[in-house]
């Protein structure tokens, strides 16, 4: 008889209760959500609710919650559904806890410490097997049982024939990757040019221009990705075109809607210090990487003028014209 697996989501959020109760499905999968917030982990366990992300939805029973860290010392599979700037010293603190041969999963879409990517800290720090799991996914789509696409990627194929097993059965669908580095770093330049296409929809909703800029930023995202030692045939993974296409053309995703707002002139400070710009953030880091590589950022003109509208002091309305002008 096969051993059940026990996997352990670190986070209660709307993506780790999504991804949860999708794998609770699956009756030999032991599923269990690890959080800080003990309000949500007594409404989970009586009354199979999420009351802060998902109020609405009964989770399944199988899927269990708890603020006890001690169950990963359990644990087979550990997926990281709690924000970049947190997972690795989260972790870090854990250790002493995590067996050495459980399997790190990362969704987490951003930089870690020392703007470096989330799975290469990770490296640096624990021995334990590293997989990302990255894709054009919203939490609430999940949770409503819509098949939902994601790329599984690790460096060594034998880390993705553990992990890859626990999704069928389930509504979530995976393609494969060994590209790790160029997965993670896609899943954070999406959300910058996810920013652009929101700008020129604000400005225009035209379908002809929104392609055309559309088809410029994959093009740029494309160069940057062969920049930094990413592949590019993971730009055609779930993880590149479908994950990109997601969050620059669908008004759920936080930086379009940044994008938006830019574009109609209601973007200040005030806003920009409220709102979780990972967008922003990262293209900082991508601009200061570039410099230090000696690349004059002029060569990727897209993510340079949004560097410019964030510098304040720009006229919106020729955004989509200096982004043609070659």
């Amino acid at each position: 008889m096969l051993k059940t697996k026990n996997i352990v989501i670190l986070g209660a959020g709307s993506i780790g209760t999504a991804l949860g109760n999708s794998l609770a499905e699956r009756e030999d999968l032991k599923v269990s959500l690890l959080s800080i917030e003990e309000d949500v982990v007594e409404t989970i366990s009586r009354e199979h609710i999420n009351q802060h992300y998902f109020p609405n939805i009964r989770l399944n029973p199988r899927l269990k919650a708890t603020t006890n860290e001690h169950l990963l010392a359990d644990s087979d599979i550990v997926l990281l559904a709690i924000p970049s700037a947190t997972v690795v010293n989260y972790l870090l603190k854990l250790q002493p806890l995590l067996p050495p041969d459980a399997i790190l999963v990362n969704l987490a879409k951003g930089f870690g410490s020392h703007n470096q990517i989330i799975s290469e800290c990770l490296k640096d720090h624990l021995p334990n097997p590293l997989c990302a799991l990255k894709g054009p996914s919203f939490a609430r789509e999940i949770i409503n049982n819509i098949p939902t696409a994601f790329t599984l990627a690790a460096l060594e194929e034998s880390v993705i024939k553990q992990v890859a097993p626990i999704f069928p059965g389930t509504n979530l669908y995976i393609d494969q990757s060994t590209d790790l580095h160029g997965v993670e770093l896609l899943s954070i330049l999406k959300n910058i040019y996810a920013i652009i296409i929101g700008i020129v929809d604000a400005n225009f909703n035209s379908p002809n221009l929104r392609f055309l800029v559309f088809t410029k930023a994959f093009n740029e995202m494309r160069k940057i990705l062969l920049h930094f030692g990413g592949k590019e045939e993971t730009m055609f993974n779930y993880c590149g075109i479908g994950d990109f296409g997601l969050t620059a053309l669908n008004d759920l995703s936080r930086n379009r809607t940044l994008g938006l707002l830019i574009g109609k002139g209601f973007f200040t400070e005030d806003i920009s210090g409220k709102v979780v710009l990972e967008g922003r953030i990262a293209m900082n880091v991508f601009l200061e990487k570039l410099i230090e590589d000696g690349v004059d950022p002029i060569k990727y003109k897209l993510m340079r003028e949004l560097d410019q509208v964030f510098a304040g002091n720009y006229d919106i309305s020729g955004f989509a014209n200096k982004l043609l002008n070659d």
